[in-house]
């Protein structure tokens, strides 16, 4: 394996911990839109919904936009010479090229999804299994146990398939920046040796998500107040901690200077 291809998961955390104030002073403007149209998106319904799309498109690729360009250089003025703007608000051609690397790779993970499914589906069939019996939970009248052992790892073997192709597609947009073109799943080559370490740093960085989730399943949060309070925190906190891991990962595996 080449050198320059070596990712360490401790180094690259303590540069995205480093990285995010710089993340939030350049792109506080950007943070602050994107918080406030997704937060009033409830209240989009409706026609209005039709009318809010754009926004929160615009918005979240405005976003995106400025922290990939923050999160893949040394320091702010590096980032303006990439079309950084004033607190984080630009909008040109690599946030358009970030709509269509995110999309392919939203097609494509959708088709292993679909695939994934099917063959779930299939291998279930075939299992000839008691399905009314799994509602009232007496798992000893589902199957044999062997047969339920069984369809739990292929099941388990499969989701992780799933998350693995996420994983190694998750340096798109830093590397649709730093290449100066739409980077889908050629990204999967950048990460490639790198899984274990980005699959691990996306669950640490995944942090607030994570508390925001199991707050929503205990009641803590809901209703239009928890909803907003998801906005602040996923837009304030989670799209910067994120973008900034997978900037420092990008840097570390695809060295050359950004473009």
């Amino acid at each position: 394996m080449d050198g320059h291809r070596v990712l360490r998961l401790g180094e690259t955390l303590r540069a995205t911990v480093h990285a995010l104030p710089r993340l939030w002073r350049g792109g506080w403007g950007a943070i602050l839109a994107a918080a406030v149209v997704w937060g009033i998106q409830p209240l989009a319904a409706g026609v209005a919904s039709l009318i809010w799309a754009p926004f929160g498109l615009v918005a979240t690729l405005v976003l995106a936009g400025a922290l990939g360009r923050i999160a893949i250089t040394e320091d702010l003025p590096q980032a303006q010479r990439l079309g950084l703007g004033q607190a984080g608000f630009q909008f040109g051609r690599p946030e358009l090229r970030l709509l269509g690397a995110g999309l392919l790779c939203a097609v494509f993970l959708a088709m292993i999804l679909s695939v994934v499914a099917l063959v779930l589906l299939a291998l279930f069939g075939m299992a000839e299994l008691n399905a009314q019996a799994i509602e009232p939970r007496q798992w000893s009248a589902v199957g044999p146990i062997w047969k339920l052992v069984l369809l739990a790892l292929v099941t388990a073997f499969a989701l992780f398939a799933v998350v693995a192709f996420s994983v190694r597609l998750s340096l798109f947009a830093p590397a649709t920046i730093g290449r100066g073109q739409m980077v889908s799943l050629q990204s999967m080559s950048i990460a490639r040796g790198a899984f274990w370490p980005l699959l691990v740093g996306l669950i640490v960085t995944s942090a607030p998500k994570i508390a925001l989730v199991l707050l929503w399943g205990a009641g803590v949060l809901s209703g239009t107040a928890g909803w907003i309070v998801f906005a602040v925190v996923l837009t304030g906190l989670q799209a910067p901690l994120t973008m900034a891991f997978v900037g420092a990962a990008y840097r570390r595996l695809e060295p050359a200077p950004p473009r």
